[in-house]
């Protein structure tokens, strides 16, 4: 048998396993594509065809189409909100924190009105085995996998919480789970308790509001297409728990031993490439020529940190300067009279840096990316974590004792100076994060071969139905068994009576008899 009858051959086999994906990741976050790169790359090694709907345009490749959303208005909104003045006062108003969360349902509304989107839905040439869609905050775009008559898995960005896990089996209980916001780590003592049960009733309330968003967005964004293909359309709160699997980029190793329902499966890492990308030359020679070893600090790519106050900037200047360590730190400007051994950039490749042996620490915000590139490469941390689920993670790696976490004010130069001193200078940082880093990699498989294993897995079962938990069926009340003790308490309280009567009556009859003899 020739080499071309040979190559013929495995390319065959390749069409016949090869699935058609729709991968929707319309949210314009650097590090929310980098996920939604992760799934691309993965999927594409493994021989499947892919239509990308992404905020950023991507160079052609084969077996992939891009659907371009740009997402200005959404990029405005961050920028404006979470500034580094308000995220250090807290000066956040209820508004602008409900504008956030708007800001996502309006995302979902730009993503599935976008012309070509419209014409992705009404095109009777196109189908799909399976949509990946990211959720975030909304479910809206459940009403792609009915459009297209296949299974929907939802992508999740954070570790396991209530609001995801609702919409597959029933949520993590109040009294010992972190919920989204994750402002405390368990054991909770009893008004962290009283507190994070509140915060579960207020994310109920704000998700309910939203939901009827939600409804209006989806019919009118679907509407045409179910139309055009002679379906009704069903309710979004219909589909809403018609997911087949949840991934998420999580693993116990940076987050909490949850219980959690079959399908879903923690992925964390699949993002991280097998093998890491040579450091560019001018990268290079700075890890490899420090004699201390390298710091390694960036507060992420939503907050821009040339925001900080001027004080703040020159005190961390000048804290960099007393070290003896060498320090890169991703900042989006330039400046004058920087240290010798301060180097300013303006990007990073972060991974690369992570994984040079003479990078010591990692400072950083918090996001789930670089935690968990953290563990990957064994690095220990300091957090000044700024919003979102980063108060979470680094309340996490606090716990475990990977690093320290210190916050973002006026006192932070001096704060992390002593951060510094106390995690470079005790080994049981190092030898923690080393040890939280073998039981990362300890897994049968790669994140990335387990993401590609679960995706065809939903393809080949049709929906994956096994999976599924039956606790979506069962109503509140006989989850907490109330038609149980109130029969049981019916029928102890008839007992009660039956035996009051009993003795009534006999002492009623002992009393007859008495009077009688008499």
């Amino acid at each position: 048998m020739n080499f071309q009858t040979i190559h013929l051959l495995v390319l065959s086999a390749l069409a016949c396993d090869a699935y058609k994906i729709l991968l929707v990741f319309p949210f314009p976050s650097k590090s929310h594509a980098i996920l939604g790169e992760g799934y691309v790359r993965n999927l594409l090694k493994a021989g499947h065809e892919l239509t990308y709907i992404t905020p950023y345009p991507k160079d052609p490749a084969p077996n992939l189409r891009i659907i371009h959303i740009p997402q200005h208005v959404f990029e405005e909104k961050i920028d404006s909100t979470f500034t580094i003045e308000k995220l250090m006062d807290y000066s956040f108003t209820v508004m602008e924190m409900l504008n956030i969360f708007k800001s996502f349902i309006d995302t979902a509304n730009d993503t599935v009105s976008n012309t070509e989107v419209q014409q992705l839905m009404l095109d009777p040439q196109t189908h799909f085995d399976v949509v990946i869609a990211e959720w975030m905050v909304t479910e809206i775009f459940s009403g792609f996998s009915e459009i297209f008559n296949c299974p929907l898995i939802w992508a999740s960005s954070m570790e396991p919480h209530s609001v995801i896990l609702r919409l597959i089996d029933e949520i993590p209980h109040p009294a010992y789970s972190s919920n989204m916001l994750g402002i405390f780590e368990p054991p909770y003592n009893f008004v962290q308790r009283a507190i994070n049960t509140s915060l579960e009733i207020a994310l109920k309330v704000i998700k309910w509001f939203i939901s009827l968003i939600e409804e209006r967005i989806y019919k009118e964004g679907f509407a045409a297409a179910f139309k055009a293909k002679g379906l009704v359309q069903p309710s979004l709160e219909e589909l809403r728990y018609s997911v087949a699997l949840v991934l998420g980029n999580s693993h116990v190793s940076s987050g909490a031993p949850l219980k959690l329902p079959q399908n879903y499966k923690a992925i964390g890492g699949y993002h991280i490439a097998e093998q890491s990308k040579p450091l560019p030359k001018e990268f290079k020679n700075i890890l490899d020529n420090s004699k201390h070893g390298v710091i390694y600090f960036s507060l992420g790519s939503v907050v821009s940190s040339k925001s900080m106050p001027a004080a703040i900037k020159n005190g961390l200047f000048e804290m960099f300067r007393s070290l003896k360590y060498t320090v890169i730190w991703k900042f989006e400007d330039e400046f004058q009279n920087v240290p010798d051994n301060v180097h300013i950039v303006k990007w990073a490749p972060q991974q690369s840096i992570l994984a040079h042996p003479n990078c010591i620490l990692f400072i950083t915000h918090g996001g789930l990316l670089s935690t968990t590139e953290t563990l990957h490469y064994g690095v220990p941390i300091i957090g000044i974590p700024l919003f979102g689920d980063q108060t979470m993670n680094i309340k996490k790696a606090v716990y475990k004792g990977i690093g320290l976490e210190v916050k973002l004010n006026f006192d932070t130069p001096k704060n992390l100076k002593a951060a510094i001193n106390e995690v470079l200078s005790n080994q049981k940082y190092r030898d923690r994060v080393k040890e939280l880093s073998m039981i990362y990699h300890d897994r049968p498989v790669s994140p990335g071969a387990e993401l590609v294993h679960w995706v065809e897995h939903v393809v080949k079962t049709k929906g994956a139905l096994h999976l599924r938990s039956q606790a979506l069926h069962v109503p509140l009340y006989q989850k907490l068994l109330l038609d149980l003790i109130f029969v049981s308490l019916l029928l102890f309280l008839g007992f009660v009576f039956f035996v009051k009567f009993m003795v009534t009556r006999c002492l009623k009859k002992k009393t007859d008899i008495r009077k009688k003899t008499l």
